[in-house]
């Protein structure tokens, strides 16, 4: 999947941490903590996203069961990184350049001097690879925590290359 094909997700309010980790592996993933259900469906009706949820009855919904609405109902009772597993499975998604996870914006590598506002001091002293989010404006660096994240990306692009050894992961 590349470019319109690629798909784009509406998370429900009780996957906010799978809409982070759908940003983290590159893909546009919205959420709002209070979003009533309809106003989800017609969300992801609107923008042409996949909705994800756990919620059986909100796949009870006319728009999803018509399929106006394509919808992803993720099983019950998985953890965070299980979830995030599942739908790459069952989406058969690759590993992207990550997106904003406070935002969903675009990141754009940064130089050092251009994030020295944004980045603690003693960061911009040791990291060595910066990124700003294009439309909060919200700065990442490889620090500890990226490289926590980064050996879960491994994994899950590892994981779709052995599904799918066809399709290398996109990073």
């Amino acid at each position: 999947m590349t470019g319109a094909d690629e798909p784009r997700f509406a998370c429900d309010a009780m996957c906010g941490g799978l809409a982070r980790w759908l940003r983290m592996i590159g893909y546009d993933a919205t959420y709002q903590a209070d979003i009533e259900d309809a106003v989800l469906v017609e969300h992801a009706q609107a923008e042409g996203r996949v909705l994800i949820s756990a919620d059986g009855r909100l796949f009870e919904r006319r728009a999803i069961t018509s399929g106006e609405v394509r919808a992803l109902r993720l099983p019950r009772g998985l953890k965070r990184i299980g979830q995030i597993e599942w739908v790459v499975h069952a989406m058969r998604l690759t590993v992207k350049t990550p997106r904003c996870t406070a935002c969903n914006g675009t990141l754009s590598p940064a130089r050092r001097d251009e994030v020295q506002h944004v980045v603690p001091a003693r960061s911009l002293v040791w990291a060595s690879e910066f990124y700003q989010c294009q439309s909060c404006g919200k700065a990442f660096w490889n620090g500890t925590h990226w490289g926590r994240m980064q050996k879960v990306r491994d994994r899950l692009a590892e994981l779709v290359r052995s599904e799918h050894p066809e399709r290398p992961a996109d990073y």
